[in-house]
């Protein structure tokens, strides 16, 4: 074997056993993490308390950032962008995973440069109303709807966030004409709703529970498969005989597309340690997630099953955001 080879093949072996020790040392320096939105969010809670998790087990600084704007954009395109080495991570939910590359002709990061690392959790969307509805059920509300066409006004988070998609899905499901009238988060529509100026909206548990429990507004029906333990007397879409009516808003961890799998497989086992920890799973749950906590892989298969039900959901309805 000539000098040159022996060198070459010194260099690889060199690179392949450094990158192995990089993934075994992994974390080695503090992490950062970007959150899409503002802080006090449902994102932004989650964030912060698997990130405290986080730290304490791998002795090193998780430092949470909030970056939002451009309906989740510039922080995915700052995490598209950054080293592929595990130490800028993003949480990701379906407006940036899902529905954005199916909303906006242009965007400023392509999905493929995001790879996926665990699902932590899933926000189950509910149909509230106003106080001052007459709607005792969904059945109800759905009549009243289909009773004026575009005589009601539903609210959301924001355009092409999951609160907006999932009452398209009603929509869409049921045979309805609504008219959208977007906000700058959840708590700013929710209390136009529990103020009479808006009459629904599809909003997550985190956000809503303190106006449910409250009797702010009134819950019709769940948007998951199962009723919610936090509300067991709200019955799910299903049991009113629709089944396709499943939404959330899936919020998980993703890095740069070319980060190593070792890398990956490393901070996974550390996040999903983090959820299961007892302390954090009772957090979450108590505040309305459904924490999960799974594998690359799986948490992969679901963002693609989503981008199949969403787009043609979004194609069909011809809902653009540019």
């Amino acid at each position: 074997m000539g000098m040159a080879t022996g060198l070459a093949l010194a260099g690889i072996l060199g690179t392949a056993s450094s990158a192995f020790a990089q993934a075994a040392a992994y974390p080695s320096k503090p992490i950062r993490w970007l959150v899409p939105y503002a802080a006090g969010g449902g994102s932004d809670f989650l964030a912060r308390t698997v990130a405290q998790s986080l730290s304490a087990k791998t002795g090193q600084q998780v430092i949470v950032e909030n970056k939002p704007g451009g309906n989740t954009a510039i922080a995915a395109s700052e995490t598209a962008r950054s080293a592929a080495d595990g130490y800028t991570v993003l949480s990701a939910d379906n407006g940036t995973m899902v529905f954005n590359p199916a909303l906006y002709k242009s965007l400023t990061y392509n999905v493929k440069d995001l790879a996926p690392v665990t699902l932590m959790g899933r926000f189950p969307m509910i149909l509230v109303v106003g106080p001052s509805s007459t709607a005792s059920n969904a059945k109800d509300f759905i009549a009243q709807a289909k009773a004026k066409p575009g005589g009601i006004n539903y609210a959301s988070a924001g355009a092409g966030s999951p609160h907006h998609l999932a009452m398209e899905l009603l929509k869409s499901e049921a045979g309805l004409f609504m008219v959208h009238v977007p906000y700058r988060g959840a708590a700013p529509a929710l209390a136009e709703v529990a103020g009479g100026q808006v009459p629904a909206m599809m909003v997550d548990l985190a956000a809503g529970a303190a106006f449910i429990k409250s009797g702010k507004v009134k819950a019709l029906a769940v948007a998951n498969a199962t009723r919610l333990p936090q509300l067991p007397e709200v019955p799910t879409f299903a049991e009113l005989g629709m089944k396709n009516l499943e939404a959330a808003a899936l919020v998980g961890v993703v890095v740069a597309g070319s980060t190593p799998p070792d890398t990956i497989a490393a901070l996974n086992k550390q996040l999903v340690a983090a959820i299961n920890d007892p302390a954090v799973n009772k957090r979450m749950v108590e505040f309305g997630v459904e924490p999960v906590g799974n594998t690359s892989a799986q948490y992969a298969d679901l963002l693609a099953k989503e981008t199949t039900r969403w787009h043609k959901l979004i194609r069909d309805l011809k809902i653009t955001l540019d």
